[in-house]
């Protein structure tokens, strides 16, 4: 109760009917809430979850699944447009690409200079 008392309001009203929780014993309530669905409110907020398991394990497989299929591409051998993780943009973790800017074009020289420098000191 004392982590979201609205989340376990609405899944014992939604799940048994029960509208006022408080006019039951406690260790009836608390069988109740034993009963919920893993995905129900109150349990996801106890878990520190958004997402139930199901929507993350079928993004998992949507994921592999994607690489899997990308990875016989010609894109793939050069490593172009690789599929967004949906897992990763589901939890918030999606990266944005790396956006660089030059300020002139004798800049963008310099940096492309050194770049191809580091590629074939690295290829020796």
């Amino acid at each position: 109760m004392g982590t979201d008392e609205d989340a376990l309001i609405c899944d014992l009203a939604e799940t048994y009917g029960i509208y006022n929780y408080r006019q039951l014993p406690a260790d009836r309530v608390a069988v109740f809430v034993y009963g919920l669905r893993d995905d129900s409110r109150i349990k996801m907020a106890m878990a520190d979850t958004t997402l139930p398991l199901n929507t993350m394990l079928q993004a998992g497989i949507l994921d592999r699944l994607s690489i899997l299929i990308w990875q016989q591409t010609e894109d793939a051998q050069t490593g172009k447009n690789r599929p967004a993780s949906i897992v990763d943009l589901l939890t918030g973790n999606a990266q944005e690409p790396e956006t660089v800017s030059f300020a002139s074009g004798k800049e963008f020289e310099e940096t492309r200079n050194k770049i191809l420098k580091g590629v074939e000191a690295d290829g020796d």
